[in-house]
């Protein structure tokens, strides 16, 4: 018997391009099922890219775009997904922001390159296709005005 793992996958539509997003849910399922029903819900429709750091991060997903709101799908923060090959090691990861252990929300960002520092803190649930990382190039490009 042969099992072929088909990918889940998420096409976000931004004001910069669409951003075609592989989600990891065997390594991070709570993560991956949260992405998901927010954004079959419509919950990150009209949403903005609150915080963009050069060569760090892009991070969205709070509905009030303050960078402190946001609720999970279920009812309270979750716990951490980490999984020991997933590492902050190259641009294109897609990851859950936090506030701190265990406060997984609806907030999410994209790595723009090797973060060490945030392995072990943030969980990681997927990456950006490679044909559409300039998607996320675009965002801060606009954010800079």
């Amino acid at each position: 018997m042969c099992l072929n793992m088909i990918p889940l996958r998420v096409l976000l539509k931004t004001s910069a391009g669409d951003i075609d997003i592989e989600l990891w849910s065997k390594e991070a399922p709570k993560a991956c099922r949260n992405f998901v029903q927010l954004s079959m819900e419509g919950y990150y429709d009209g949403t903005s890219f609150h915080r963009v750091v050069r060569e760090f991060i892009v991070q969205g997903g709070d509905p009030t775009g303050t960078g402190t709101g946001g609720e999970s799908i279920f009812g309270r923060p979750f716990k951490d997904e980490f999984h020991s090959r997933l590492r902050f090691n190259r641009r294109g990861l897609v990851a859950m922001a936090n506030a701190g252990p265990h406060d997984n929300g609806s907030q999410f960002f994209f790595s723009l390159g090797r973060a060490d520092e945030l392995n072990n803190k943030h969980t990681i649930f997927g990456k950006v296709m490679s044909h559409r990382t300039s998607s996320v190039a675009l965002i801060v490009v606009y954010s800079d005005g």
